[in-house]
């Protein structure tokens, strides 16, 4: 039983990759589209004005936490601040980014080269999005008066962002089989 087990696990690394593939495409379109819709925007502002790669998309990173949207809260004053300060217009730019690094990697069996490409993108974006981990305050359960707070305790934003490293890997591996069809192809 072991052995029929062994056997026949070992053939599913075919189907784990297409499946990796499909989960990568998926989660890309997913996430891309939601990045046209405010409390998605409002949510990813911590990790962008605390990033020094990334706040000088915003006018005044420093005033986020003045206007710190929960999700599904809708305050006019805050909205309005989010309009002024680009976190809107940032969020779309993200968004359609991260939907053109989807349709890249799901044009592997047509363009493997341009997969290879958008798997590139999204490896280098897991890193910049994995440094969110140092940059950003939030990613760490605050010190509220438990005595489990800051490093190693990761508060939901910090838990969202380590997942990240999965899909790193996850580019990795599709990166590399689209330059290995990239490469039959050319010979």
């Amino acid at each position: 039983m072991k052995d029929f087990l062994a056997k026949y696990a070992a053939k599913l690394d075919r189907i784990g990759l297409i499946l990796l593939r499909f989960s990568i495409v998926i989660v890309f379109l997913w996430i891309g589209g939601l990045k046209f819709f405010s409390y998605e925007a409002d949510g990813i502002v911590p990790f962008v004005a605390n990033s020094p790669m990334m706040s000088f998309f915003y006018r005044h990173p420093e005033q986020y936490k003045e206007y710190t949207n929960k999700e599904g809260e809708l305050s006019a004053k805050n909205r309005q601040w989010h309009v002024a300060n680009n976190t809107y217009g940032f969020a779309k730019g993200l968004g359609v980014f991260l939907i053109i690094c989807a349709l890249l990697v799901a044009l592997h069996s047509i363009f493997p080269f341009a997969s290879m490409i958008g798997s590139i993108l999204i490896f280098l974006m897991t890193i910049g999005t994995l440094s969110f981990l140092i940059t950003t305050p939030e990613s760490w359960v605050p010190d509220l008066g438990d005595d489990q707070w800051g490093a190693p305790f990761l508060s939901s934003r910090g838990r969202l962002v380590l997942k990240d490293i999965v899909i790193l890997a996850g580019a990795v591996l599709t990166m590399s089989e689209s330059a290995k069809l990239y490469l039959s192809r050319a010979k």
